[in-house]
């Protein structure tokens, strides 16, 4: 019996070493920071239908863009071996139009604005090929992303918020480990996610007040729907250029034209 117990307390010994020399937190804990802060929203009136409308538009780049940077990811030999170009995503333009642009509504009318969430379920960003995917995610406050490792290597997640309420995420990922969640309560724009592990990947989470927002597709190409008819104060935002304002009216049943423009300075 007491051989059978010191071979216990060496291997709790040995477990809690082994976490101590992680530096990251727990999976566990990253699910549980969720569950503690769940968001209390407003109780929202329903939205009549035929009183609502859409915003759509092109984010476009005028001028050359910078040419994408190829990304050396030799320092891990699982990620070198993967196959394929590992491009750096901060300027993606094709055909003048540009990509992985956040769009979302900074003001409008108080049924927008307090709009209940149109879904509940967690937005995706992997890793795949050791890079982030996507590169650009959006979500309401109060909702959750849910983090994938696809890749055969290790992984970290390390979110880096300005705004209080939303928390610093820093936890790694095992080998097609698994998926890991986390609530952000805050609206903030443009989250800076790093991975310690491979310094190159990089990408970005937005958190918006209401459930009016978009990222930009390849084409640069975006829609809102589900508008209260009012007017509305929209906003896009590049990871490098910064944030755009355009005031926007949303009749009834109709889709509002609004289109940007950015360009190197």
């Amino acid at each position: 019996m007491r051989r059978i117990s010191g071979w216990l307390m060496t291997a709790v010994l040995a477990g809690g070493a082994l976490a101590s020399l992680t530096g990251c937190k727990s999976s566990d804990s990253v699910r549980q920071a969720g569950k503690e802060s769940s968001a209390v929203r407003p109780q929202s009136a329903l939205l009549d239908p035929a009183t609502l409308g859409s915003v759509g538009g092109t984010v476009h780049f005028a001028g050359e863009p910078p040419q994408r940077v190829k990304i050396d990811m030799s320092m891990d030999p699982v990620c070198s071996m993967m196959g394929g170009d590992n491009l750096a995503e901060q300027y993606v333009v094709h055909d003048g139009k540009l990509a992985n642009v956040y769009v979302y509504v900074k003001s409008g009318p108080a049924a927008a604005m307090s709009a209940a969430p149109q879904t509940t379920s967690p937005v995706v960003m992997d890793q795949v090929g050791c890079r982030y995917t996507p590169h650009v995610i959006a979500l309401m406050h109060g909702s959750s992303v849910e983090f994938r490792n696809s890749d055969s290597t290790m992984h970290n997640i390390h979110t880096m918020p300005v705004v209080v309420g939303n928390g610093t995420v820093d936890v790694s990922q095992g080998p097609k480990g698994a998926p890991q969640q986390k609530q952000f309560e805050k609206p903030e724009v443009m989250i800076p996610v790093r991975c310690n592990n491979h310094p190159w990947m990089n990408a970005f989470i937005n958190v918006s007040a209401t459930p009016f927002f978009a990222v930009t597709d390849a084409n640069g190409h975006f829609e809102i729907k589900g508008l209260p008819a009012g007017t509305y104060t929209l906003a896009v935002v590049h990871e490098k250029m910064g944030e755009q304002t355009m005031s926007v009216t949303v009749a009834p049943q109709k889709t509002e034209q609004a289109d940007f423009s950015y360009s190197m300075k």
